[in-house]
């Protein structure tokens, strides 16, 4: 005999609290994950199945009024819900409670069936959207926190959250890092660069700056030869930048230090167009003459340290030597009448200096960094002479 809708919801309305028990015992003895949560988080879990066979009775009382009735299932802990249970075990959730009304309400009214289907389908739609909300909002935080970190390492403030930042980012980078910059436009696709950083064993934190692009770098597996790797891991993000040139950092100890190597591959980047036959992808540290006359106070005080002061230290004479050759245009014969030496000597002399400092005089490019070190050297011993 055929139920009216009236005795149905009276009936469902006797035995939702029978469903939830029966819901409950069901999802212990068929789910591992739901056995093994600790207890606050069942009651979380049991909260939604009990609001899963609440909304089925209301959803049935009227469909039409409230088409997405079944959304309210989610809105009792939705937080605890996220942060416990994942989408597919959502759904295994959703097909227990089902199977549980299904096996009861359609006992009693053979009709309900097709209702109970219907239901499942709203409940299963209703629960990918909020999984779906959930991840979009996580993607727009995730955009927000990672733009503040990015500014954090281009101003250098606030070092002491900046771990506890990239942490919250799933930063996975171990040990050094170093920060690449160029221009961009509007159609650079920041989520292929990520994916392109992942195919290389690292890590990326990236900020657009007007049309700059900011990359802070960082490889996945803990590894020494890390370090020579950094220029050839930057090649391979040639294609996300725009502009001519792209402008590397100097490695540092970790991304708490990503300050100190995006202050120099930002004044690089500033300087680059001095330097006419630059290469299209290169190191801050090989623009420390352009970036020292422009008053870059870090480039100054490394091409002291790195050229000048070792020299010094070393031998008065290499020196002497270097000064001589490069005012006298890179001659040897110049540089010998000057010195009162044989060319050979002189010859000898800068081939000891390229050994002290790495540098080969000989060379258009090197005798020029040479010569700002030297004179900045100069006017650092000056200034050191006065304050005596």
């Amino acid at each position: 005999m055929a139920k009216t809708k009236a005795e149905t919801l009276e009936w469902l309305n006797s035995i939702s609290g029978e469903l939830a028990t029966t819901t409950l015992k069901r999802l212990d003895e068929t789910l591992p994950w739901y056995r093994d949560m600790p207890a606050s988080r069942r009651s979380a879990v049991g909260l939604v199945a009990q609001a899963g066979i609440t909304s089925f009775v209301s959803w049935y009382r009227d469909p039409k009024s409230q088409p997405w009735v079944a959304a309210d299932v989610f809105s009792t802990a939705p937080r605890e819900l996220l942060g416990s249970i994942s989408l597919q075990e959502t759904l295994q959730l959703i097909r227990v409670v089902v199977q549980i009304v299904e096996e009861r309400v359609v006992q009693f009214d053979e009709s309900m069936r097709e209702s109970v289907l219907l239901y499942s389908r709203e409940i299963a739609f209703s629960a990918a959207d909020v999984y779906a909300r959930a991840a979009e909002a996580r993607g727009l935080w995730d955009e927000r926190l990672e733009a503040l970190v990015v500014d954090s390492v281009l101003s250098g403030e606030n070092e002491e959250e900046l771990s506890s930042r990239v942490a919250a980012l799933g930063w996975r980078a171990k040990g050094s890092v170093a920060v690449l910059i160029g221009n961009c436009d509007d159609s650079v696709d920041l989520d292929e660069f990520r994916r392109s950083a992942r195919k290389n064993q690292a890590d990326v934190l990236l900020g657009i700056h007007g049309n700059r692009l900011v990359a802070v770098l960082g490889f996945t597996n803990d590894s020494d030869a890390n370090k020579t790797k950094f220029f050839e891991l930057a090649t391979q993000f040639d294609h996300f930048f725009t502009g001519p040139v792209q402008v590397l950092g100097p490695e540092v100890n970790s991304v708490v230090d990503a300050h100190r190597s995006a202050k120099a591959a930002l004044a690089g980047f500033v300087v680059v167009k001095a330097w006419a036959k630059a290469p299209k992808l290169i190191a801050a540290d090989d623009l420390l003459a352009e970036r020292a006359l422009a008053g870059d106070m870090l480039a100054k005080a490394t091409l002291i340290n790195k050229i000048y002061r070792p020299l010094a230290s070393t031998s008065t004479e290499l020196l002497e030597t270097l000064g001589a050759y490069l005012e006298s245009g890179r001659s040897l014969e110049n540089t010998a009448r000057e010195l009162f030496v044989h060319p050979n000597t002189v010859r000898y002399r800068l081939k000891r200096i390229s050994d002290v400092i790495g540098w080969d005089a000989t060379g258009p490019r090197e005798a020029f960094v040479l010569q700002v070190a030297m004179v900045l050297g100069a006017m650092n011993e000056s200034e050191n002479r006065k304050r005596r």
